[in-house]
């Protein structure tokens, strides 16, 4: 055979089999996505043998992974600002909808029949009320035998989009939180609160702590059997955490009005909305590295939204409505190679 012809063969079979060897996706990030990711990733590897690995690092390690171009993806529980977006070359878009649920073990009370309102949950994580039977949880709840225990309070350590959710949420229920601590990724707690590392960390916490509070994703409320309590919503409703608060809390913002999704979920309107309710992002960079593996991570979550719904409410989150997705298809076909053409790909 002319060795033009063998060249040539050699370049076809190479260019047809290239995305089967590199059909090996990273991500990582957010613990709160970590079961949608992993949902997603089986089904996907039975349909395409595409292998998805995440690591469950927490939202702000997974920011400074994809900035630095160590993984195809990272993964977070905030949306960054278009001015961040802009000035490290990245594009975002949401997977999913979560929250994040004030947790609690308290010997003798069950799940769910413990309620908080916002300015006592602030006061209690600023440590100004640190006692159970304290006047203000006692007058909200004069059915419980609350005990004359000192609350143990557990918060995250590393940096987390969950922290910076529910510090944001915080942030909107007092100023005086507002100034002493703020909302972030990480916070400089108040030096007699335990630390612990990790969503599945605060899960051991507060299963071994009696009398301790915590926050956490939702996910791993119903994965770990944790007591959740009720909170007071923005419409004065006591109501519990679960996918339908959540998806009140989108429905009542401009994410369901709008297509817009930089807007924080928190404390939104709604007689059923979850005060702590969250977005889960994807980040990528807008310039491809590697266009093959940038190609094969969005062929990935364009078959996760088309195909994979169900999973999603399989990890008891809320799928992204039609408007939303239109618009994340948008944002994808911006990814371009370093000359600046957009990608050319089709969905898997």
């Amino acid at each position: 055979m002319h060795i033009t012809r063998i060249f040539s063969l050699f370049l076809f079979l190479f260019c047809n089999l290239y995305p089967a060897i590199a059909a090996t996706i990273s991500g990582a990030g957010s613990s709160a996505a970590a079961p949608l990711y992993t949902k997603w990733a089986e089904a996907y590897n039975k349909k395409t043998e595409t292998s998805v690995v995440y690591q469950a690092v927490g939202s702000s390690t997974g920011i400074k992974q994809i900035k630095t171009k160590a993984v195809d993806f990272g993964a977070s529980n905030v949306a960054l600002s278009l001015v961040d977006l802009k000035h490290d070359g990245l594009i975002q878009f949401p997977s999913a909808i979560s929250g994040v649920v004030a947790v609690v073990n308290i010997p003798g009370i069950a799940t769910g029949k413990l309620k908080l309102t916002g300015d006592i949950l602030t006061d209690i994580f600023a440590r100004k009320i640190s006692q159970w039977n304290d006047p203000a949880i006692a007058t909200l709840n004069p059915d419980l035998k609350l005990p004359k225990k000192a609350i143990e309070v557990i918060v995250r350590q590393d940096g987390s989009g969950t922290t910076y959710n529910f510090t944001d949420y915080l942030s909107k229920q007092k100023t005086d939180w507002q100034s002493a601590y703020g909302k972030n990724f990480t916070i400089k707690w108040h030096p007699e609160l335990i630390q612990a590392k990790g969503s599945s960390g605060i899960s051991a916490a507060i299963k071994k702590t009696p009398y301790a509070i915590s926050y956490i994703d939702y996910n791993y409320v119903l994965q770990d059997n944790l007591d959740y309590v009720l909170l007071k919503n923005r419409d004065g409703k006591f109501v519990a955490p679960s996918a339908d608060a959540f998806a009140s809390s989108m429905i009542n913002s401009g994410w369901k009005t709008q297509g817009s999704f930089e807007e924080m979920l928190t404390d939104r309107p709604g007689a059923n909305s979850w005060p702590i309710t969250m977005g889960t992002f994807v980040i990528l960079q807008k310039i491809a590295a590697n266009p093959e593996k940038a190609i094969a991570t969005m062929k990935f979550f364009t078959w996760s939204f088309m195909n994979s719904d169900h999973l999603v409410r399989a990890v008891d989150m809320v799928r992204l409505p039609d408007s939303i997705q239109a618009r994340v298809f948008k944002e994808m076909m911006t990814v371009a190679d370093a000359s600046g053409k957009p990608l050319q790909w089709i969905p898997q």
